[in-house]
């Protein structure tokens, strides 16, 4: 005999169960494992050559620009658009990614997840990592301003005359490219993290209904997240063959992931939408994301809009840059409709 108290858990239960029951139901219609490879197979073109003119346009741009009059405020502008860009990804793709991931019903219902918000806690750690590394980096920097030049001049003491080896303060100039350098490096591991979480869950996807608008709405934000990090390339002036590879890495990094996907599940059948593929997503998301958050905020917006001489001195182009980055954030922001 059934007591009200027992019915009412029953039911509480079915209903806890029919999203995943219904999203089960409506993903069985579109699974073609045959048709998702082959889109997939499209996709590793398609998304690696969006890639290459997303992340090239900003580093052509500051070429052609280089030597003129208008080459630094062409420069701050382009970073301010690639700063809205960066904040936009982390804010309206990466984060929201993450949380839906964790909150799943294949993982919400199970321990530790439903217990504790673990994507807002690991974006967290992501923020204070990239703090960590920020301040690292800027303490080695500081500490090695004087280089031993290397040559030995005649020092006259108390005891007579004797070589001492001079060192040499670097100008503040080489500081800040120093600096520069370190947040375009620091800003591509975290869009890495992002890129590889997006290609193997594409990878590991078997349904077609879901890849087929996504290969569009990727290379559209492949395009626009690489404009964002070859903003800050352009303006690091990294030698020829570190701005080629770090070029590569961005637009080789989603496909393969994706190729990394697929490998996962033939290797171990895992979908994604397996528990597993989803903890690993909303982990790697989180992370990225509290990185590329400090990132954006600390090191591309405080930096320019509250330290940078430049705009501090010319009104009109702290606007410029001011709707540069809106543009950015909207541009990117637009592109949460579809992918």
């Amino acid at each position: 005999m059934h007591t009200p108290t027992s019915i009412s858990l029953t039911v509480a239960a079915i209903k806890a169960m029919s999203p995943c029951v219904t999203d089960a139901a409506r993903t069985l219609g579109c699974r073609d494992g045959a048709a998702a490879s082959h889109l997939k197979l499209i996709s590793l073109v398609v998304i690696f050559i969006s890639s290459i003119v997303g992340i090239s346009s900003p580093i052509f741009l500051a070429r052609y620009f280089q030597g003129k009059p208008v080459y630094d405020k062409a420069i701050l502008v382009i970073k301010c658009f690639a700063a809205g860009v960066i904040l936009s990804t982390s804010l309206v793709h990466v984060l929201p990614e993450a949380f839906a991931a964790l909150s799943d019903c294949h993982v919400a219902s199970r321990h530790p997840w439903k217990d504790f918000p673990f994507a807002g806690l690991v974006m967290l750690l992501g923020a204070l990592l990239a703090l960590f590394v920020d301040l690292t980096a800027s303490s080695h920097v500081e500490h090695g301003q004087s280089k031993p030049s290397g040559e030995y001049f005649p020092v006259v003491t108390q005891e007579g005359t004797t070589g001492k080896k001079v060192g040499k303060d670097l100008p503040n100039e080489e500081l800040v490219k120093l600096k520069q350098k370190l947040v375009s490096q620091v800003l591509e591991i975290g869009i890495i993290f992002h890129s590889v979480v997006i290609g193997a869950t594409m990878g590991m996807s078997q349904n077609q209904c879901t890849i087929r608008p996504l290969v569009a709405a990727l290379a559209f934000h492949q395009v626009f997240e690489g404009m964002g990090l070859g903003g800050c390339i352009a303006q690091a002036e990294f030698k020829t063959g570190t701005v080629a590879y770090m070029c590569f890495m961005f637009s080789a990094t989603t496909p393969m992931g994706i190729v990394l996907g697929m490998v996962v599940f033939a290797v171990t059948g895992y979908g994604d939408s397996s528990p597993n593929a989803l903890i690993m997503e909303g982990l790697l998301g989180s992370m990225s994301s509290g990185i590329l958050i400090y990132m954006a905020m600390v090191d591309l917006i405080a930096l320019d809009f509250f330290h940078n001489k430049l705009m501090a001195s010319q009104t009109w182009l702290k606007k410029a840059s001011f709707i540069a980055l809106a543009l950015g954030s909207t541009s990117m922001s637009i592109l949460a409709l579809w992918a």
